[in-house]
């Protein structure tokens, strides 16, 4: 290895280290016996996680986060797959402010996009409501599915649509069999990457959430605002948990490589 490569190597280690330390810190104390925030643990326990089984706000908060994020990515998935065709396929007047459009929610602040969200559930009276809160996820989120579908629209062989046709398949059904199939990868892996951002998403959340719609995360952040205890870390270890086994998911069905890369394996 040459004397660049071993610089490389160190810068990428430490930057793996800075990266990762917060995230075994927090995942050590989630196993601490103790009342209190320490680091060694006295000893593994899982005394804060039965916490948070008996916790009635804890539990309620997860199971809406857990719906949340299925109805907000299965919406932004049906959303974005006529949207990704449209701008993958054809070339049309507005394709570019169209492109840019579906992807503005990446672009604009979340602070900004929470307020918007707000004042505008508000004037159509749904301020509060989980259908509220799952169609401003959808548009929070819907990028992520239009990353993924634009790679796979990339990669549709039109010679197998061109067939169904000339078999004297309608439109849908040459959609239904061959289409669909075709996108189906780039369907999955946009839905569990959507999802991932709805269960962790809070900035957006904390504007337009009521008591009775409260997300995990912004239970999380209030609890941290009134106390701070190894409860916190138990619950951060369950987001951990349940992000890590959608990644691993995602990377089986579609491989997190293409995810930033958009090529194909």
């Amino acid at each position: 290895m040459t004397r660049i490569g071993w610089l490389a190597g160190a810068f990428h280690l430490a930057f793996i280290a800075f990266m990762l330390a917060p995230l075994v810190v927090v995942a050590l104390v989630a196993f601490t016996p103790d009342g209190y925030l320490s680091l060694p643990v006295h000893g593994p326990s899982l005394r804060w996680f039965r916490a948070l089984l008996v916790d009635p706000d804890f539990v309620r908060s997860f199971w809406i986060s857990i719906r949340l994020g299925l109805l907000s990515a299965t919406l932004a998935a049906v959303v974005m797959v006529p949207a990704a065709l449209a701008i993958g396929r054809y070339r049309f007047f507005g394709r570019e402010a169209l492109t840019a459009f579906v992807m503005s929610p990446l672009m604009v602040p979340t602070v900004v996009l929470g307020v918007a969200f707000l004042r505008f559930l508000t004037l159509i009276g749904l301020q509060g409501t989980f259908v509220g809160l799952v169609a401003c996820h959808a548009i929070v989120i819907g990028p992520y599915v239009a990353r993924m579908l634009l790679a796979a629209v990339a990669g549709l062989d039109q010679n197998v649509e061109r067939a169904a046709v000339s078999l004297g398949a309608s439109r849908f059904t040459t959609f239904r069999r061959a289409t669909a199939p075709m996108l189906l990868p780039g369907i999955v892996g946009g839905w569990l990457l959507a999802f991932i951002a709805s269960f962790d998403e809070l900035t957006v959340t904390i504007f337009i959430a009521s008591p009775q719609t409260t997300t995990l995360p912004v239970r999380l952040f209030s609890h941290i605002a009134e106390t701070t205890d190894p409860l916190v870390a138990s619950v951060s270890a369950v987001i951990m948990a349940v992000t890590t086994l959608v990644l691993l998911t995602l990377d089986r069905l579609y491989g997190v490589d293409r995810l930033f890369a958009g090529g194909r394996r």
